[in-house]
């Protein structure tokens, strides 16, 4: 990928901190876990984020077909961006998949990570996971317990 595309995946932000946003950042292009699965933040703003996975052969089960570890995996990763994505410790309580349909080998995933509902100590998400060809693959509802700590890698 060449610096122009760098440069462009990461212009697109609304509403939140630029601290915040590029701490978050930095932090996904850092994460030992996110690079091995190749999970590429695309979109962030405060309750709101898009991450993308190509689908490799390793992360294929035993069938043959994507991993539904590999999927939590897409989803949990939007989930710790939009839920944190408030400057303050987020961390998850709860999380129900529904897997919908296998992906084709190879194809490109996108979750999307929507805040439904924010309090004090509590936060709600709905993340939808759709294929390249914006087919549905997966939906999730997450919650998140919010703590009062600021994020531990925002830099002074």
């Amino acid at each position: 990928m060449n610096e122009e595309n760098i440069t462009l995946r990461w212009t697109w932000r609304c509403a939140l901190d630029e601290k915040v946003f590029e701490a978050i950042r930095r932090q996904v292009e850092r994460e030992p876990y996110a690079r091995k699965l190749g999970l590429k933040l695309l979109k962030l703003s405060a309750g709101y984020s898009l991450v993308e996975m190509t689908l490799a052969p390793a992360m294929d089960n035993i069938f043959g077909m994507a991993h539904g570890g590999a999927i939590f995996s897409l989803i949990d990763e939007a989930f710790e961006t939009a839920s944190n994505s408030h400057g303050t410790v987020a961390v998850a309580l709860q999380v129900s998949i529904s897997y919908l349909k296998p992906p084709e080998a190879g194809s490109t995933l996108f979750a999307e990570a929507k805040e439904v509902n924010r309090s004090r100590s509590v936060s709600h998400y709905e993340i939808t996971v759709r294929d390249d060809k914006q087919d549905p693959i997966a939906t999730s509802l997450c919650m998140a317990y919010r703590k009062k700590d600021s994020l531990p890698f925002l830099e002074s």
